[in-house]
């Protein structure tokens, strides 16, 4: 099969960090086809960001369907322009930060999300709720580093994620850890092993839950709010958009 990973952002050694994850727990037979697009913000952290990174992952989506992709994983933990990328594409769409919750659902009673900033706190609040998952969670968590702190080793970013996750696990009670951002992917096993808890990447989560899907040939209803686009002509840069 083929899984098509968009990283929304436009940097590229993130984009490499999560193709890398997503192959490491693909099926044999799986090919990742890791994107990202040519406009939009080099990271995304918290809502006016989002809204600049859509119309470049859309556009990677629109690529893939026609590529043949199987299945499309949104690489951001806030699922960056999921509900319309569901809507538009013709493979089913999967989040990062979907998967996780419902990965540490099915193995915590409690969970807590540790994140990046503190400005992305509230939009993966609002997705707990939206996913019907606020009751299992928690805590979110900011551990004050920059998403692109994360390309490199030597921020003190791993200290500062560890001291949340230990707080979490202190004051929160909680059970395992979700890492909030796709940035993250490359330290989840090191985490777990410091912290004696499951940790969960959202990448490679939703690699495993999109391979799913597809071997049990499930995709979009589209019946409801992802009934495709009515077609009608975009203006401007969007003119390209049209469903």
């Amino acid at each position: 099969m083929r899984l098509h990973v968009v990283n929304p952002n436009t940097t590229a050694s993130m984009t490499a960090k999560i193709a890398a994850a997503a192959r490491s727990i693909a099926l044999p037979d799986t090919v990742i086809d890791a994107r990202q697009p040519a406009m939009g913000p080099v990271s995304i952290e918290g809502f006016y960001d989002e809204a600049f990174a859509v119309p470049g992952m859309l556009g990677c989506i629109r690529d893939a369907d026609r590529d043949g992709a199987d299945a499309h994983i949104i690489a951001c933990f806030d699922d960056t322009g999921l509900d319309a990328a569901r809507a538009a594409a013709k493979a089913p769409v999967i989040g990062i930060g979907e998967a996780g919750f419902h990965m540490a659902s099915l193995i915590a009673a409690r969970f807590a999300v540790v994140t990046t900033l503190g400005v992305s706190i509230v939009p993966i609040e609002h997705n707990l709720k939206k996913y019907g998952l606020a009751e299992r969670c928690a805590r979110v968590r900011a551990a004050e580093v920059p998403v692109l702190a994360l390309e490199e080793r030597n921020t003190g970013a791993l200290g500062k994620i560890s001291a949340e996750i230990t707080a979490a696990i202190r004051d929160d009670r909680a059970e395992t850890i979700v890492l909030g951002c796709a940035g993250m992917a490359d330290l989840a096993t090191e985490l777990a092993a410091t912290h004696g808890l499951p940790v969960i990447d959202g990448v490679t989560a939703a690699v495993t839950l999109a391979e799913s899907l597809v071997r049990l040939g499930l995709k979009t209803s589209r019946l409801g709010p992802y009934a495709a686009p009515r077609p009608k002509s975009y203006s401007g840069p969007f003119s390209s958009f049209q469903p």
